[in-house]
């Protein structure tokens, strides 16, 4: 991570028009600080970091090239009101999804307080769910984050003729399928790195 932030800084001083003494004197530090950092052989410690970035007239986040920042990784949250079947669909969407942050719901009200409070990527909705309908839920979802993928889950068919006209992305028959799942991420304008079926 120090040679790709080395470079950066090199770049964004040069982009400014100024020489490593002249940093160093804006930041009340030595010239051989900056060449240190711009080296690779060190960089600023997290009192610094803001310092230099008010100097360079950027954001912290911008002294880092995107190639070094953490990936945030993809949120996905599924709710059926079934808690055996939705201990079955975790499981399965977690072969799927290894590594992805994935929550299950019984309860739509919780879910949709999650979504307000975490950016969801995905989520996976159970079409009936006592008397509540996952159409209604995928349209507060999209609410929330117009941006999110839904798919649906249901046990009935017939129910897919409704579901392509509420913004959802996909349909799938329960119970889970590995193979039809990964066929419906596929599909998906994100990429969360699902793992392909075993042949």
């Amino acid at each position: 991570m120090s040679e790709s932030f080395a470079e950066n800084l090199k770049k964004l001083r040069s982009e400014k028009g100024i020489t490593q003494q002249q940093l160093a004197s804006m930041m009340y530090i030595t010239r051989s600080s900056i060449s240190r950092w711009e080296s690779g052989q060190r960089i600023p410690d997290l009192v610094l970091l803001p310092r230099l970035a008010r100097c360079l007239g950027v954001d912290v986040s911008e002294l880092f090239p995107y190639e070094s920042q953490p990936q945030r990784t993809p949120v996905v949250i599924i709710v059926d009101d079934e808690p055996p079947i939705l201990a079955g669909e975790l499981n399965t969407l977690g072969e799927v999804l290894p590594g992805m942050e994935i929550t299950g719901f019984t309860k739509p009200g919780e879910a949709l307080e999650y979504a307000r409070h975490h950016q969801v990527d995905l989520a996976f909705l159970d079409i009936e769910m006592g008397k509540t309908s996952g159409f209604s839920i995928c349209g507060k979802l999209l609410e929330i984050n117009p941006s999110m993928n839904v798919i649906y889950l249901t046990a009935f068919p017939e129910y897919s003729l409704n579901a392509w006209s509420t913004g959802a992305r996909g349909f799938l028959i329960k119970p889970l399928d590995v193979s039809e799942v990964t066929g419906q991420l596929k599909r998906l304008n994100i990429s969360l790195g699902c793992r392909k079926p075993v042949e």
